[in-house]
């Protein structure tokens, strides 16, 4: 996949891609309703793929919102997250408990069956994180729709730009900034996690010789932790165990990730973070509002949809490989 003349366009492409976003000066196509005239079914032919994907397995759900950010965050919303290869995206070790490929498939076949060569695998991404939120019992919004296929898809690339849970907040700020997205944007965007899971590796370091002082993370509630120890003993955890990272309302999209924060209970580094840090803690605290958070979380969703997006190239007609 990965050949010389390929990896140096991928560096070009991303090299200006950065500097856009940190001059946050994009120029995109994106256009609510994109498809009214040439796909007039393209979002209900999608949203009823997906809906009866994700009531087979609700887990897909949460992991088809996660999809979206792991995409936009690397290299751009281009669908390069969906390639297969020996060393693309989704092989890469940050990636490695991403799900909801096949759901991707099946929505991409249906709307193919109807409008062939038109809807791209990039925008179905985009539709299938907003329809998966509603199933969970979340707010919907209007997602725009124009996106180009990306054609290049790296591992490594994924493993140097997605934030890891272990991110404190000024890297977080950065990590988000870097893609024209703020700091209020950052902690909407985190929300996400009330219906995610975690693995016992991406936080055991807060549970044991946690520094000279602590042994565990005084961050983290005490009753928690407990728990996790249980969950996650030193040694011999269990790598394929999934905790629940808004342990109030586990698998329903609301704001009892932010409720969870305030009583320490955030899982990973990254979340509890944000409470804890005062550049952050003031709009936690206001998205315990579950009318702020249903809004403000599709706005947020639109602005990371519009990262780094290509309005020209392909439409991939399997969206794991590039076209003949």
């Amino acid at each position: 996949m990965a050949n010389p003349k390929s990896l140096l366009l991928y560096f070009i492409v991303t090299s200006l891609l950065r500097t856009s976003v940190d001059a946050q000066n994009y120029v995109t196509e994106l256009q609510d309703n994109f498809y009214h005239s040439s796909c007039p079914d393209a979002e209900s032919t999608i949203q009823k793929a997906v809906f009866s994907e994700v009531d087979k397995n609700l887990k897909l759900a949460a992991g088809l919102i996660r999809m979206q950010f792991h995409d936009c965050f690397v290299g751009g919303c281009d669908a390069s997250v969906l390639l297969d290869g020996n060393d693309t995206e989704k092989t890469a070790l940050v990636n490695q408990h991403l799900s909801g490929f096949e759901v991707i498939d099946v929505a991409k076949e249906a709307v193919e069956a109807v409008c062939p060569g038109v809807v791209s695998c990039a925008d179905i991404i985009a539709f299938a994180a907003r329809d998966s939120t509603i199933r969970l019992n979340g707010t919907g919004w209007a997602v725009q729709g124009g996106r180009k296929d990306g054609c290049i898809s790296f591992a490594n690339i994924a493993e140097d730009e997605l934030p890891p849970p272990t991110f404190n907040v000024s890297q977080l700020i950065d990590s988000f900034a870097r893609r024209g997205l703020s700091k209020e944007q950052m902690v909407i965007l985190s929300g996400s996690h009330t219906v995610g899971v975690g693995h016992c590796d991406k936080f055991i370091e807060r549970l044991y010789n946690f520094s000279e002082n602590h042994s565990t993370d005084p961050s983290l509630n005490s009753t928690l932790a407990a728990q996790l120890k249980k969950d996650c003993p030193p040694r011999t955890f269990n790598t394929t165990l999934e905790i629940f990272m808004d342990v109030i309302t586990p698998g329903q999209f609301d704001a009892n990730y932010y409720v969870g924060l305030t009583k320490r209970e955030g899982l990973f580094t990254s979340d509890q973070s944000l409470f804890e840090d005062s550049r952050t803690n003031d709009i936690v605290k206001s998205l315990i509002s579950e009318r702020t958070f249903e809004l403000e979380f599709g706005r947020a969703m639109r602005a990371m949809g519009a990262v780094g997006v290509k309005t020209e190239g392909p439409v991939r007609l399997n969206c794991r490989k590039n076209n003949d």
